[in-house]
């Protein structure tokens, strides 16, 4: 599951989050949460639009849901949620609702394989 997580340090951050949500509505999730990724340092107004305009959204639904008061709630409620189970940052993961704290290869093996032994007891 994907939930956003906004940094206040990034001025684009949360418009950019809610662009792919919008983006989302118009199944273009994805390919538009990477392409935000790839331009995280030269992320402005122009940038996400012209995202948008690549990725052939429809622009006048695009531009709308981006305002959606739902999709500002939901990146909110994700940001709240974030918080009271100890996210700082990005990327954060969970495996069964643990924070991976070493998130190399080598830390998901750990910590998958001692979930593998709860479940084969």
């Amino acid at each position: 599951m994907f939930m956003n997580f906004p940094l206040r340090s990034h001025k684009f951050a949360k418009p950019a989050a809610a662009a792919s949500l919008a983006a989302d509505r118009q199944g273009k999730f994805w390919e538009f949460h990477d392409r935000l990724f790839s331009y995280y340092n030269r992320l402005n107004d122009e940038k996400i639009r012209e995202i948008a305009v690549d990725l052939g959204l429809n622009m006048d639904k695009f531009e709308k849901d981006t305002k959606d008061p739902k999709l500002l709630a939901k990146i909110n409620q994700d940001v709240r949620i974030g918080i009271s189970v100890g996210v700082k940052g990005i990327p954060s993961i969970f495996i069964n609702g643990r924070l991976l704290k070493n998130r190399n290869l080598k830390g998901f093996r750990a910590v998958i394989e001692k979930e593998l032994k709860k479940v084969r007891k």
